[in-house]
């Protein structure tokens, strides 16, 4: 396991996007914020899905991978600035509408525990909004903690409770 700390090494880094209050302005702003950092991104279709354990307006959700020399806790704090960007507010609960919700979910093949985050997050095997489009991006990629390739998860994912629909956006 490393830890959290500093990686000179470049890392391919995973992260999901996801926003129900004006969701194609705020993963635009997200997308031009995380360029801006890091450079180029691949980034997997947009989905619409609805919101899990409240009742809300759908979300858009997407996941972008880039490449990195920065530590993981370092791409949590831009997260968290890119975040405050958007007018996030962390009060407000665990399940319930925000303008973006950006969580780093897989780095390198590594498996971090930081007092503020894991990876890979644990949403990447619950939720059909994170687990689709990261298969659609890195379908051979094998789960640290599985050793399984997304795509084999994604074809054992019973999605029948969690329907996506692909949203043509431009950003």
């Amino acid at each position: 396991m490393q830890d959290a700390g500093h990686n000179a090494d470049v890392a391919k880094v995973y992260l999901g996007l996801g926003s129900n209050i004006a969701p194609e302005e705020n993963l635009a702003l997200a997308i031009r914020e995380l360029r801006w950092r890091y450079g180029t991104l691949d980034m997997s279709k947009v989905y619409r899905s609805a919101p899990v354990g409240f009742s809300g307006d759908d979300f858009l959700n997407m996941v972008v991978g880039l490449e990195t020399s920065d530590a993981a806790a370092e791409i949590h704090a831009q997260i968290e600035l890119i975040h405050d960007l958007a007018g996030r507010d962390r009060g407000s609960g665990r399940y319930t509408s925000r303008p973006l919700d950006i969580d780093l979910l897989l780095y390198d093949d590594k498996i971090i525990n930081h007092p503020r985050f894991h990876v890979p997050r644990i949403d990447v095997l619950k939720y059909a909004f994170v687990l689709r489009p990261l298969a659609e991006l890195a379908p051979a990629l094998k789960h640290p903690e599985t050793g399984r390739t997304l795509d084999d998860h994604w074809l054992a994912f019973d999605s029948l409770g969690q329907p996506l629909e692909a949203v043509d956006l431009s950003l």
